[in-house]
């Protein structure tokens, strides 16, 4: 970090802002605000209605965002769902925390003495429980769910599994369920089980602070394929007499019923009466997948998608609903990724951060007011496990890229050129040479995660580790 404040002048914003529990933002009550944070997997920025879809129903999410604030510069932590989930668990950006790519093994795992945010909610007296993809951790391994701050976990906890929509078991908490017939009866589709489990957690929980995580595992890529059965979502209803490839209705479909069930949850919230006191955001891992049918423009104007260090790999959804605390209807410009996620939760929880925390937090954001700062870095990479190892930093409106180690670095106005199509690097020798700089010091290598290690199709530890 010392390195980094030497080559820039400044220490990263989210160092340089000490947390001060006095800032905290209760809920309408006086209470500890509950929260849920709704992740689709794959899902495009321009895959929901209220960012501009014109093919797909999103009345429900839509509904959040005119109720809530769009964020439209929102950040995922990675380009693939590995990373990005570590950084949203562990509040570091993409250079500092676990798991970096997705690779489901043990080095990339969490493990005793890593923090996450549902560990420090945990010890605000929140509840907490996840469905869904986890990443971070198998069965049988200090980095479970239930091993990380997680009261319950429904789900996948290696994110291969999570391929399959109707598997044979899935995870709960230290044991399995098992469905041994359900990859050729098919009657049980995890994403329902999901749902159900969501519902069931929040009714149980409506009377004590709670965060619940639904890391949903649709629109997933695996939709535009077909598992080893040919089912990736039971009916492509109400797309079936589109004239569209039927990859195409089967990822529609998906978007569909994903929108249907954060309908459910929110109508709970209400029949609940603790809507007021609650947080809802929807966001997506990641960009949408270079496979989606182009008819949908998955990621609208944004150049790239998942795995791409442009825009349309890392710039995600982001919709707040928070009512009588975020203003209705409003759209964000403010610069925000899921590393801010765990500082924002611990402030309003009323909760001290951990050390080498890389995020800031950003309800004022979500208030409708400006962040304080503009000078703030934030970081990805992708390929420590693969041959090729991209980069990005953006300070500002600026974004630097290189794509491959040793090549050169691209230099996009952000301000300007929303879909990077003007390579500015000529013109800005300085900044390349700056950027240069905090590509090299943002990366910290250590034997859990050695930087310039590949995967090649096999482990990626050594048998001392």
């Amino acid at each position: 970090m010392q390195l980094l404040k030497k080559i820039i002048g400044i220490g990263l914003l989210s160092i340089s802002i000490a947390y001060n529990p006095s800032m905290a933002q209760k809920g309408n009550n006086g209470e500890q605000p509950n929260i849920i944070f709704i992740m689709a997997d794959d899902l495009g920025y321009a895959d929901l209605g209220a960012y501009g879809q014109q093919l797909i129903q999103t009345p429900n999410i839509d509904a959040l965002a005119s109720e809530g604030m769009l964020f439209s510069q929102a950040y995922a932590g990675g380009p693939v769902c590995t990373s990005s989930r570590s950084v949203l668990m562990t509040g570091q950006h993409n250079g500092h925390t676990v798991a970096r790519d997705n690779v489901p093994h043990f080095p990339t795992y969490l493990k005793k003495g890593d923090i996450t945010l549902a560990m420090v909610l945990k010890e605000a007296g929140y509840s907490t429980g996840g469905v869904g993809k986890w990443s971070l951790g198998d069965a049988h391994t200090e980095g479970r769910a239930t091993n990380m701050g997680f009261d319950t976990w429904t789900g996948y906890l290696n994110q291969d599994h999570a391929h399959y929509y109707y598997p044979s078991y899935l995870d709960h908490d230290d044991r399995k369920i098992l469905l041994p017939d359900n990859p050729i009866l098919r009657n049980n589709y995890s994403h329902d089980i999901l749902t159900n489990a969501t519902l069931n957690f929040i009714r149980n929980n409506s009377n004590t602070p709670f965060f619940f995580y639904s890391a949903y595992t649709i629109p997933h890529f695996s939709a535009l394929e077909e598992d080893e059965h040919g089912v990736t979502v039971p009916f492509t209803y109400p797309y079936t007499d589109k004239d569209w490839p039927e990859a195409a209705k089967k990822y529609a479909a998906m978007i569909y019923r994903l929108d249907k069930d954060v309908g459910k949850i929110v109508k709970l919230i209400d029949e609940l009466g603790i809507r007021e006191n609650t947080l809802i955001i929807f966001t997506s891992d990641n960009g949408g997948h270079s496979d989606t049918w182009k008819g949908f423009k998955t990621n609208g104007l944004l150049k790239g998608y998942k795995r791409d260090m442009y825009e349309g790999g890392i710039r995600v959804p982001f919709i707040a609903s928070w009512p009588g605390v975020i203003p209705a209807g409003q759209q964000s410009d403010e610069v925000i990724g899921f590393q801010d996620m765990l500082p924002t939760f611990a402030g309003l929880a009323n909760e001290a951060l951990p050390e080498n925390i890389d995020g800031v937090s950003v309800i004022e954001a979500m208030k409708g007011k400006a962040l304080p700062a503009n000078d703030r870095v934030l970081y990805w990479d992708f390929g420590h496990a693969r041959k090729r190892y991209d980069q990005a930093v953006r300070i500002g409106k600026w974004k630097g890229i290189r794509r491959g180690k040793g090549q050169a670095i691209e230099i996009y106005d952000l301000a300007r050129d929303i879909s990077e199509q003007h390579n500015l690097a000529n013109d800005h020798p300085e900044l390349v040479n700056k950027i240069d700089s905090l590509m090299e010091a943002m990366v910290i290598s250590s034997p859990r995660y050695p930087v310039g290690e590949v995967y090649n199709g096999g482990p990626i530890w050594k048998k001392d580790w």
